[in-house]
């Protein structure tokens, strides 16, 4: 798929020709937790627009954070992304960020999905997907119903400990109360069809095999298969039916990819105009055919055939910073009901 550079209305809207032109700002370093290979062409856009050669560095979260706070002031990481709004509040108590004001991110980017110090660039949801011939659609309209001695041994989920599940429990307590939530957590251990393991595509799996009735998944990896080529791929996805949950309440719990500018960053300039280049039309548009997340840009065009098929939902607009304040008590909650 052949990517559009950013249009000259476009890159003058956000200050990026200047950059091209600034002998200081040749260079980005960017260290990713991200491990998408789709997100190869979003950084090759940005140097062949700007000139700025990004440097990439990969690794899990808590590499990272641990290898920013060894290195101290002399790091040379420029910006931090990630997936998961608590990994990202993790980091920034860490207080490896820097603020950044930046009209253009201001005004693009939700102030539900922004925090001082770091920007949401992309939403996933997280689904409901059930097996109609173990479950009635009724049964599982809501997060709080897959605790329901109804579905006593159909539930399938990963780890209670993934920041997946930990960001739904934090959300869970701030809309439903701590007591509300360790209720539900010990209902949903109590209808558990096997203990959790995997990842969400083996919940998917479990689901479309019989395994399970339901499960919760992140919509991105159910959209992957829908999207695939591979016959196995588009079976699976055939056999399972998936629910925006909780459309009535507050809405579908979302999670989201962001990232911010380090405290050290040697090229200021750069991680900044990288960080309104992420905020892009254009690049919000890849996020959604990269990677199949939505854009948190409003009004973005995108061309999804899974995401158009999924089709429009009430997404919870509960301040994704927020998430990490009750997460940790969403993990104390989740090991006293044995959610692990």
């Amino acid at each position: 798929m052949k990517k559009k550079l950013l249009s000259a209305a476009v890159m003058a809207a956000l200050g990026l020709a200047a950059l091209s032109a600034n002998a200081a700002d040749t260079e980005l370093n960017l260290y990713s937790a991200r491990h998408y290979q789709t997100d190869e062409a979003l950084y090759s856009n940005f140097t062949k627009l700007t000139g700025i050669k990004i440097n990439r560095i990969e690794a899990k979260e808590d590499e990272l954070l641990e290898r920013v706070r060894n290195e101290g002031a002399n790091s040379p990481a420029d910006v931090f992304i990630t997936v998961d709004a608590s990994r990202l509040a993790k980091a920034d108590e860490a207080g490896i960020f820097a603020p950044v004001k930046s009209k253009v991110l201001e005004e693009r980017i939700p102030a539900h999905l922004r925090a001082p110090n770091w920007f949401s660039y992309s939403t996933r949801a997280r689904l409901i997907v059930y097996n109609k011939d173990l479950v009635k659609g009724e049964q599982v309209q809501t997060y709080e119903s897959l605790a329901d001695p109804a579905l006593k041994g159909k539930v399938c989920t990963r780890s209670g400990s993934h920041p997946y599940n930990l960001s739904l429990g934090a959300a869970l307590i701030q809309h439903d109360g701590a007591a509300k939530t360790e209720e539900w957590a010990k209902g949903v251990v109590a209808n558990f069809a096997r203990a959790p393991k995997g990842g969400d595509t083996d919940q998917i799996k479990a689901v479309a095999e019989g395994e399970c009735g339901v499960a919760i998944v992140n919509s991105y990896y159910l959209a992957r298969l829908m999207n695939s080529e591979k016959a196995d791929d588009q079976k699976l996805a055939g056999r399972i039916v998936a629910v925006w949950p909780n459309q009535q309440s507050w809405g579908t719990h979302i999670n989201i990819s962001g990232a911010g500018m380090l405290k050290h960053a040697p090229h200021k300039e750069a991680a900044v105009k990288f960080l309104e280049y992420l905020a892009s039309d254009e690049a919000q548009a890849y996020f959604a055919n990269g990677n199949n997340e939505w854009p948190v840009v409003p009004g973005v065009k995108v061309s999804n055939r899974a995401l158009d098929r999924l089709g429009p939902f009430k997404a919870d607009t509960l301040p994704v910073g927020e998430l990490a304040n009750t997460a940790a008590e969403a993990q104390r909650i989740f090991d006293r009901a044995g959610f692990r």
